[in-house]
């Protein structure tokens, strides 16, 4: 058998091939398990050992020449295929680019940066405290008592003591730790370290053992603390009241103060907003904020709670609650935000849903100034 006439008539195929899938299927014809190339070396195994001497080298010569030809051939079709190809496409450098992902702030943050903004026209600074607190600042220094249900295990996230199990603290123990429960011990901090007269707001997260629709073990809150001499109960009410005004963008915001509790705050107040239920843009009903709850089509919601600080705790603080007296409210920002914007659902919050944050969140363009609209969107 003439092996280099039938090397010359394979590697004339292969020169022939006009594309990429002509020369795939010469591979396989010649090369594969059923190609005659490979069908030659399956018959050195019948052939004696002188046979194989001097037949083998010849078909392994073929092999490599076939297989060498068709590597050649292969990178000189996919060049022309490239030529051919920036030769066919051209790029007008006049048209806009694509639009490429763009990120966006998530609406609690935005909301945070609306509340620092219209609390720092009215005086107020912003101030931060740990998220791992001690019993002392989270508990005892804010007079809650030993028996106080927040202290319980079903609402407080405690840490457990020397490896142990996680029980609530007996006794109060002052250095027992948890996740903080409120941004109030934010507020004795900053006592204890500046004494007054004091204006600020304590933003940041809080956790709570606690899971719906409208609850999450982890949420934000932000808290205001006012201390000075002659506070009382009126400018507690003119501050919620122009914070609201301002945040909601509307002047007919009302508010209705009745008595409540808290260990914090004495006299203690709850701050209830009136409202009426309009259909949003995608057909369910949201509440709209405006208007005394007693109007026809109104009713009253429970917005925040707040109060005049307790002497108990100005002590804890270092300071003499004969002359100096002081007011304190908290809200929720995540419920602020689900008001404003018209979310029904606490829980999107932090699931993580690229197409909930791209229809609610915020261009990073976006900021809040009291001039073009805390709430303006691009």
């Amino acid at each position: 058998m003439d092996y280099e006439k039938l090397g010359q008539e394979a590697i004339a195929q292969i020169g022939a091939a006009s594309d990429l899938d002509a020369l795939e299927a010469l591979r396989v014809a010649l090369l594969g398990k059923q190609g005659s190339v490979s069908a030659l070396l399956k018959t050195l195994g019948g052939l004696t050992p002188d046979e194989r001497k001097e037949t083998g080298p010849k078909i392994h010569s073929l092999r490599e020449s076939v297989t060498g030809a068709l590597a050649n051939r292969k990178e000189a079709l996919e060049a022309a295929q490239m030529e051919a190809r920036l030769a066919s496409e051209t790029v007008d450098l006049s048209l806009p680019a694509p639009e490429s992902p763009r990120g966006s702030v998530h609406p609690v943050s935005q909301v945070m940066d609306e509340l620092a903004e219209i609390f720092a026209d009215l005086g107020f600074a912003v101030a931060t405290g740990p998220e791992i607190e001690d019993d002392w600042h989270n508990f005892t220094a804010l007079n809650m008592p030993e028996s106080h249900p927040a202290r319980a295990m079903h609402d407080t996230f405690y840490f457990p003591a020397d490896g142990g199990e996680m029980n609530p603290p007996a006794g109060g123990n002052a250095t027992r730790m948890l996740l903080r429960t409120h941004t109030s011990p934010v507020q004795v901090r900053t006592m204890l370290a500046q004494g007054a007269p004091l204006r600020i707001i304590a933003p940041g997260r809080v956790y709570r053992s606690d899971s719906d629709a409208t609850h999450t073990p982890m949420f934000h809150q932000v808290e205001g603390l006012v201390i000075d001499r002659d506070i009382h109960l009126g400018h507690l009410k003119w501050t919620l009241e122009t914070f609201l005004k301002a945040f909601f963008e509307r002047d007919d915001i009302v508010l209705r103060l009745r008595p409540s509790y808290f260990p914090f705050t004495e006299p203690s107040v709850e701050v209830d907003v009136g409202f009426a239920l309009e259909t949003g843009p995608d057909g369910k009903a949201r509440r709209v904020l405006g208007g005394s709850g007693d109007a026809p089509g109104h009713a009253w919601m429970e917005l925040l709670g707040s109060g005049m600080v307790n002497r108990r705790v100005i002590e804890f603080a270092g300071l003499d609650p004969d002359q100096w007296q002081g007011f304190a409210f908290g809200v929720g920002v995540d419920r602020l935000a689900m008001l404003k914007y018209g979310m029904d659902d606490l829980r999107a919050f932090f699931d993580g849903d690229v197409r909930w944050l791209r229809h609610y969140g915020f261009s990073a363009f976006d900021q809040p100034t009291l001039s073009a609209g805390v709430g303006a969107r691009l």
